[in-house]
């Protein structure tokens, strides 16, 4: 993992990839803090873990994916298979916020998510995030943090399955005003952030 990452560098907030392997970091700390916990302190530490991941999977999609899709060689399959695992960890994250923290399929149920997203994270760090770092100035990927960050500040906070695109998510009704608020922060951040670094190529 990102050494920057690890050690929590604010640093690391200006590079997307390091900022991103951070999350994943605190969502690995996340699962491991509702496995160990009970009682009320599970239930506060699963709401953590389902907001961290919805917002998370929410700025990859509107921020990271489409320019992978365009950054690198084979970019659109890479994006792709993870879009497909994103959908069927949010899947699985929606039956878990059916059950009560004290249901014995909880656990069992946790654990099965628990893999399914730490190995989604390993795939996006080995085959989407060194390809986009290395395709991509310094200035590009610090411009995708300011916009991760922006997206996460209005992204929703309980997965939708289903929804792994802009389009989707507008579809579906409820949903699109906050989709709206995240594309619009995004875009904003994107701009300004272009506007700073003239130049920028990559």
């Amino acid at each position: 993992m990102d050494e920057q990452a690890q050690k929590g560098d604010p640093a690391a907030d200006e590079d997307v990839v390091a900022l991103l392997m951070r999350q994943h970091g605190q969502i690995h700390t996340l699962f491991d803090e509702v496995r160990t916990t009970e009682g009320e302190e599970r239930t506060d530490a699963f709401r953590r873990l389902v907001h961290l991941l919805a917002v998370h999977e929410t700025a990859e999609e509107e921020v990271v994916h489409p320019r992978a899709r365009s950054a690198f060689e084979g970019g659109g399959d890479v994006v792709e298979e993870r879009l497909a695992e994103e959908k069927a960890a949010k899947e699985k994250l929606s039956a878990l916020e059916n059950l009560d923290v004290s249901d014995p399929k909880f656990m069992p149920t946790l654990l099965s998510l628990r893999d399914a997203v730490l190995a989604h994270a390993r795939a996006e760090e080995r085959y989407e995030f060194a390809l986009l770092r290395r395709s991509s100035s310094p200035a590009r990927l610090a411009l995708m943090a300011k916009a991760v960050k922006a997206a996460e500040a209005t992204a929703p906070t309980h997965p939708r399955p289903g929804v792994e695109s802009a389009s989707a998510n507008l579809a579906l009704g409820p949903m699109a005003a906050v989709v709206d608020r995240t594309r619009d922060a995004i875009r904003r951040a994107m701009e300004d952030g272009d506007s700073d670094s003239e130049g920028d190529s990559a």
